[in-house]
């Protein structure tokens, strides 16, 4: 009876580790491992939805920013600023579209943090944007301008000139005022050392990680009015592709990182 147990259940981890091997199929069979659905989703549903992610640009169905800028507020808490701007946006689509946003590891994104792993660059609100709006606009097709690149490069000079925190949350984790700045930067270390600075306040203080919220929960509540106008046919781009002007990738704001304009934080108290 012993033998039968244990050969039953090496039968069984064989089979699931045969199943691991066919779930693996491109994208699509990645996505539902990390999502846990191993021994759930078939070869022929695996494959399908590798053919679904492949097909791009995805579909889009308006959404509520006010909504959206709701859930990237409450997200930013589990997955911080890129991440919970594309799970605020990619969760609804996934229930009102379905594939392939139900298959999207929105939370592999989690690195965008802190200007990704932590380097204080580009801002994770606006990376996890121009994810967002290249996957659901795509490229220029035949001519059309289609290009998501253009409405990501519109969402960072936005998020440069805007005075952030724009958005309030309904109901804010942090109730003491959260002061506004504004960047003059798309990147990490420029915008939260600039609030450091003017608020007075360290990186670990509840404060800065509410105002972080809060500029993601902006963020995602802009980026659903371009995308709802762009659904609508009402989307005129204010973006540009800087590169083209100088050359080379660049800014037009270099000296906030160059120069004596580098912020510092405030000493500790």
């Amino acid at each position: 009876m012993g033998d039968k147990k244990l050969f039953d259940e090496k039968l069984s981890r064989r089979c699931l580790l045969t199943g691991a091997g066919k779930l693996a199929i491109g994208a699509a069979g990645i996505a539902a491992l990390a999502a846990g659905g191993l021994g759930v989703v078939s070869e022929a549903e695996a494959k399908a939805k590798a053919a679904d992610m492949k097909t791009w640009p995805w579909p889009y169905k308006k959404l509520d920013p006010t909504e959206t800028a709701e859930l990237a507020y409450k997200e930013w808490y589990r997955l911080f600023c890129g991440g919970a701007v594309i799970s605020s946006i990619f969760t609804q689509l996934a229930e009102k579209v379905g594939e392939p946003y139900k298959s999207f590891p929105v939370d592999a994104f989690k690195f965008f943090e802190g200007g990704m792993s932590a380097w204080g660059t580009v801002c994770g609100s606006n990376s996890g944007a121009n994810v967002v709006t290249n996957l659901i606009i795509g490229p220029s097709i035949e001519g059309v301008s289609k290009d998501g690149m253009l409405m990501g490069s519109e969402m960072m000079q936005w998020y440069s000139d805007a005075q952030m925190p724009v958005y309030t949350p309904k109901e804010p984790k942090v109730t003491a005022e959260i002061p506004k700045t504004v960047a003059d930067s798309p990147l990490c270390h420029v915008s939260v050392g600039k609030w450091m600075k003017a608020a007075g306040k360290p990186l670990g203080s509840p404060e800065r990680k509410d105002r972080c919220a809060r500029v993601t929960a902006s963020v995602a509540y802009h980026l659903t009015e371009l995308l709802n106008e762009w659904h609508d046919g009402k989307y005129q781009t204010k973006g540009v592709l800087p590169a083209k002007s100088f050359n080379i990738p660049a800014q037009s704001n270099c000296t906030e990182c160059h120069g004596g304009n580098i912020p510092s934080p405030p000493e500790k108290k």
